[in-house]
């Protein structure tokens, strides 16, 4: 095996998706911290926490639906106004941000086509919206290659840094979700 071959396995599956995508370079005191990052729009902010709760409060909806199935479909029908809410923030969002792009996403990071170059080891705050669910994630990343494509953009590949479980497991849920679109429709 060469050297490029053992340099393109990939701890993490990767999928090609369009998604909303703004990024910020870190300045040297934001790039040494560890916590949390906040965005100073509370939209999206409120768009990210809604998604977290929903991911963290799914246990407890399954406890309620064993005892109390009336219960817990009045709960979901709740859970469903919320998520309605929450695509409207996020269309209001994506004005903001920006047109979705392409991007090669996985837990482990993401790549990007963008018209100017960013310094390898550069460190990154990442506002992504994934679509369709509108969830929003502001992410941690570590530039790891920056290289000229063939029309004049430069292809940014970055590796998250400091991802929560929560975090972690809402990107993997959407990949999955992505890839099972995928085989439906090559089926099809």
């Amino acid at each position: 095996m060469s050297t490029n071959d053992v340099d393109d396995r990939r701890e993490y599956y990767r999928i090609e998706d369009t998604i909303a995508l703004e990024f910020s370079l870190l300045s040297g005191a934001e790039a040494q911290a560890s916590d949390v990052l906040h965005d100073p729009s509370p939209l999206f902010n409120l768009l990210s926490d809604l998604h977290l709760m929903d991911f963290e409060s799914q246990h407890l909806l399954r406890h309620i639906s064993e005892r109390d199935r009336t219960l817990a479909n009045y709960l979901k029908v709740i859970n469903k106004r919320i998520d309605l809410l929450g695509q409207a923030v996020a269309q209001s969002l994506l004005r903001d941000i920006g047109a979705p792009r392409q991007v090669s996403l996985s837990e482990g990071g993401i790549s990007f086509s963008h018209p100017q170059s960013v310094a390898i080891g550069s460190h990154l705050a990442i506002k992504m919206v994934l679509m369709p669910q509108a969830l929003g994630l502001l992410l941690r990343a570590q530039v790891v290659h920056c290289s000229t494509r063939s029309d004049g953009q430069y292809e940014i590949g970055t590796e998250f840094e400091a991802l929560t479980d929560a975090q972690r497991q809402l990107l993997a849920r959407h990949i999955l979700q992505r890839q099972a679109l995928e085989r439906r429709q090559a089926r099809e």
